[in-house]
């Protein structure tokens, strides 16, 4: 039996689509290399922009003529989907299609009857219920299997893509933030966390696979709670616990970053924990969303500017050479030119290494998608401009200041331009191409920045 996987949006998704690939291998599943010929086509899907789900709703209607080819359907065109043709023709069976993630739990009542192509709608509290869509499949009929719900998320036991030597490890699931133009609280529900020895038990298998680095995942990390003997423990403890771990067990583990943080939850304890670990990545991805306060109240963000500001001065303080990336939201209804100049002025006062910025999208069925004095597309536009701009100018500079440092990096992968060198990450989370023999990929390196080009460092091997 084979499968494949389209995945969209957030780290959480690429997680749990890994996790989904994982019960399908462990069934003697493999992947196919493309859905022409596969028996499991799986789209795993975003909802918080339009724009994602609209490029979903483009794949379902190509997809709706795969199958048909895979059917024999009359008018069905063959020339389109060889693969398909080919399959179909050697008698093998349709192809099965699933659609899972925040989409499918948004639409979870009206998707399937609106592109009957659709074999399964996964919400995001029945994938522990995939099992049941797999053993369908091996025993195809035409029938569907009946998927229950489950009350709360369940948490996979292992969110691996084999042969990576990085891995992503949700934490916790949920929001219970409620920000007013954020779809999320209502498609993913409210904040669950892993308990700890799950997670402990999933870093055994990862160091057992030779991972080296692991990003920990939540829809907000910092809210993460569990039983710590009689105590009532967060993420600063479950961080020193990790971290403590990896070292006893002599893990391959070096890295340990995480995502996402919310600034109102981001302690100082949890400062303080990734100061004095050293497998605690020096980087912190720390959303702002904006610079005015009367857009964060808006937003019901729950900080003002001058918290935020504190919070990274207090962390730059901590932590002497960190690396600061955020998200900017620009255009949410009532945004003034002045609101939007303080977006400018604070990210030129924080001077962040990167920034993930859009500009407001409406999503239906969250407060501001009803808020008057809607931002023109055109006006939003012009502002997201003017932010990308800014921030590739501070980027370069803050890249630029790097050469001639010496730094450790992550080999990944052979580079695509050459196959002499190898694509590398830092710390920081940034690229660097070294010129080094493959056998070095999986291994962490000593490497002097020599130069830039774009947003990819260029750097000599020191060991």
């Amino acid at each position: 039996m084979t499968y494949f996987f389209e995945t969209y949006g957030c780290q959480m998704n690429q997680a749990e689509s890994a996790a989904l690939e994982q019960l399908l291998a462990a069934r003697g599943w493999t992947q196919a290399e493309t859905p022409e010929t596969a028996d499991l086509a799986v789209i795993n899907t975003c909802s918080v922009r339009a724009t994602a789900e609209n490029r979903v709703f483009g794949r379902l209607g190509w997809y709706a003529a795969l199958k048909a080819v895979r059917l024999r359907q009359r008018g069905c065109k063959d020339d389109a989907f060889p693969l398909a043709a080919q399959a179909a023709q050697a008698g093998k069976q349709p192809l099965t299609l699933a659609v899972t993630g925040c989409m499918a739990e948004r639409l979870l009542g009206t998707l399937k009857q609106n592109y009957p192509a659709i074999d399964y709608v996964i919400g995001n509290f029945q994938k522990s219920r995939f099992a049941a869509v797999a053993e369908a499949v091996e025993h195809y009929t035409g029938a569907h299997a009946e998927l229950a719900e489950d009350a709360v998320y369940s948490f996979a036991p292992l969110s691996y893509e084999n042969g990576a030597f990085s891995a992503f490890v949700p934490v916790m699931h949920g929001c219970n933030n409620f920000c007013t133009y954020c779809i999320v609280p209502y498609v993913r529900g409210r904040e669950v966390s892993r308990p700890p020895h799950d997670i402990i038990a999933e870093l055994d298998v990862l160091s057992e696979r030779g991972v080296r680095e692991i990003t920990l995942l939540g829809q907000n990390v910092n809210s993460y709670r569990h039983e710590h003997g009689a105590a009532d423990a967060g993420f600063p403890e479950l961080m020193r616990l990790i971290a403590g771990h990896l070292e006893r067990t002599g893990s391959p583990i070096q890295w340990v970053r995480f995502m996402s943080s919310h600034p109102k939850d981001l302690s100082d304890e949890l400062i303080s924990v990734i100061s004095e670990e050293p497998r605690l990545c020096r980087h912190i991805h720390l959303p702002v969303q904006h610079g005015s306060d009367r857009i964060l109240a808006a937003m019901n963000r729950k900080y003002t500017r001058a918290q935020y500001l504190s919070l990274v001065s207090r962390i730059r303080q901590r932590i002497p050479g960190v690396s600061l990336t955020t998200d900017l939201l620009v255009g949410f209804p009532g945004e003034t030119e002045e609101d939007f100049s303080q977006v400018l002025s604070l990210m030129r006062e924080v001077a962040y290494e990167a920034a993930y910025m859009y500009y407001y999208n409406p999503r239906e069925g969250t407060p501001a998608a009803s808020y008057p004095e809607q931002v023109p597309v055109q006006v939003k536009k012009a502002r997201l401009t003017q932010v990308i701009d800014l921030q590739l100018a501070i980027t370069r500079e803050k890249m630029a200041a790097r050469v001639g440092q010496t730094v450790r990096v992550l080999a990944e992968a052979v580079s695509r331009d050459a196959d002499t060198e190898l694509l590398t990450r830092t710390e920081r989370d940034e690229r660097a191409v070294i010129r080094a023999d493959r056998s070095r990929i999986g291994g962490f390196i000593a490497v002097r920045l020599t130069e830039l080009t774009g947003n990819t460092f260029r750097g000599i091997v020191l060991e």
